[in-house]
């Protein structure tokens, strides 16, 4: 005979199996190219993103992936490259992807990346500044970085869907500091390493597109930390619209 709490017990676990199976797969893209990384550990920093296909592409001339987007495939774009030139038609080509609605995901040197158009800071959110310049009357130096550092993350906003569940953490990673920021950036990630910006994580939209960048995530030890890990597999939700 079954009992009452055993039948709720296994409609529940079919209801559960039947959201499952009814939710998505995510298509995301991994840009990588222009920074050498750890290949053997880096798959490791997708072990928390469930139901999320991933597609590596290493660009080898700076931003082929964007030359063709006629039967573009993926529901967001992970930048973890740090490759130099986008001409006009790719800049086009990702601001239309943008505009329809494709999410964008940031780590790391890919805040370094397309260091020669201006409209790639304004999409990501924030730039590292190789040279001082001067933007509306400002002077911003030129930035640092410092490897192999233990520094303390602390969660900036722990109602938001990037952020659910994931309490203040220390990790070892490279810092960097005096980088760029928009000032309409809605700050998720600080911290108060002296080698640092406060500021290391943040969202954001641009055109359709909701935008989400991590300064953190050199690598090798990063790559498997869990709440590192958490933060990019709710980035990708967030950004794919899947929540």
């Amino acid at each position: 005979m079954h009992t009452t709490s055993g039948i709720m017990a296994v409609l529940l676990a079919a209801a559960s199996l039947s959201a499952a199976a009814q939710t998505p797969t995510i298509k995301a893209v991994v840009v990588t190219g222009g920074h050498a990384y750890d290949k053997n550990e880096f798959p490791k920093l997708f072990a928390q993103a469930e139901r999320v296909d991933i597609v590596y592409a290493e660009q080898r001339d700076d931003s082929e992936l964007f030359e063709d987007i006629e039967t573009w495939p993926y529901d967001v774009i992970i930048l973890y490259h740090m490759t130099r030139k986008i001409g006009p038609k790719r800049q086009a080509n990702l601001l239309k992807l943008l505009e329809d609605g494709v999410g964008l995901v940031a780590l790391h040197h890919a805040m370094s990346a397309f260091r020669d158009w201006p409209e790639y800071g304004k999409i990501i959110g924030g730039k590292y500044v190789f040279e001082s310049f001067e933007r509306d009357g400002v002077e911003y130096p030129a930035g640092s970085y410092k490897h192999d550092v233990d520094f303390d993350i602390y969660i900036a906003d722990a109602g938001h869907a990037v952020t659910e569940g994931v309490e203040d953490f220390t990790v070892h990673d490279e810092t960097y500091k005096n980088c760029f920021f928009e000032s309409d950036n809605h700050v998720l990630l600080t911290t108060d390493h002296p080698t640092s910006d406060r500021t290391v994580g943040w969202t954001r939209t641009y055109g359709n597109a909701r935008i989400c960048t991590i300064q953190m995530g050199h690598g090798p030890q990063i790559f498997a930390h869990p709440s590192y890990q958490r933060l990019v597999a709710q980035a990708i939700r967030y950004c794919a619209r899947a929540r």
